[in-house]
């Protein structure tokens, strides 16, 4: 039968879940697999697993488990591998990887930021900004609409303005949050999202980042601020020199 994997850990890990339930229906007993001083956690794959609600919440919640006493490399939701020795396998052609991301993460968690504009907001901004756009939209009013090349001529002006705050305001925002962060990483872009970016923070200093984000959040009312965090930092569990030796089935989670 194939292995679903959860995460890996320190062997000296003090509370690896062992005998809670996992994803499946019936939940599959979470175990824990060793090598050296490493461990997995793992459980029996169910068949065709595929990220229904149910199975998510288990896989976070073991994660959750997990991390609750010392660091976890979080596996993302579906990471199934064919079998038991291959993942030891893993565990000992990965060893010095794994324990470096393991240090570079113990007592870190992640946030994700997502940013997007408030349309009738940053069309007043970009009106108030722009003498040029205001004097022709002022121009085509007084004409009765003006003629249709004036008009699109409007609307590709707005559009250039527009694109350009976009561009402003993502790079204002992630210049804002960084320096609480002691890593970055950048989501994938999305239709509509100015930013997509999650931070590597101490969990010291997870009140100091949302602090910066009310700051943000207040200095720019034109722009929608959306925090997920904590998170175990999915972003930042970079894959190893080799190969990988697991499948991924169903979304990445928390950066999507």
């Amino acid at each position: 039968m194939s292995t679903y994997v959860y995460g890996i850990a320190a062997g000296s890990h003090p509370a690896l879940p062992k005998g809670m339930g996992g994803v499946g229906d019936p939940p599959s007993p979470v175990r824990i697999l060793e090598e050296g001083e490493l461990a997995a956690v793992v459980s029996d794959a169910p068949e065709g697993v595929r990220p229904k609600r149910r199975d998510l919440l288990a896989h976070q919640s073991v994660l959750a488990e997990a991390g609750a006493a010392g660091p976890v490399l979080p596996m993302r939701f579906g990471s199934v591998a064919p079998d038991d020795d291959t993942i030891i396998g893993v565990l000992a052609e990965r060893a010095d990887h794994y324990k470096e991301r393991l240090r570079a993460l113990d007592g870190k968690v992640e946030y994700n930021v997502k940013a997007t504009h408030q349309e009738e907001a940053v069309l007043h901004r970009v009106l108030s900004e722009n003498p040029q756009i205001r004097a022709m939209t002022e121009a085509n009013r007084q004409a009765g609409g003006g003629s249709y090349e004036q008009r699109l001529q409007l609307g590709e002006m707005v559009v250039a303005a527009v694109k350009a705050r976009e561009a402003e305001d993502a790079a204002e925002v992630q210049r804002a949050l960084e320096p609480v962060a002691a890593a970055v990483s950048v989501g994938p872009e999305s239709t509509g999202r100015l930013v997509n970016v999650s931070f590597l923070v101490d969990r010291e200093s997870a009140e100091l980042l949302l602090t910066t984000v009310e700051q943000v959040r207040r200095g720019h009312p034109h722009i929608e601020l959306h925090v997920h965090g904590p998170l175990p930092p999915y972003s930042f569990v970079e894959p190893g020199p080799a190969e990988p030796a697991v499948s991924t089935v169903g979304p990445g989670a928390a950066r999507e």
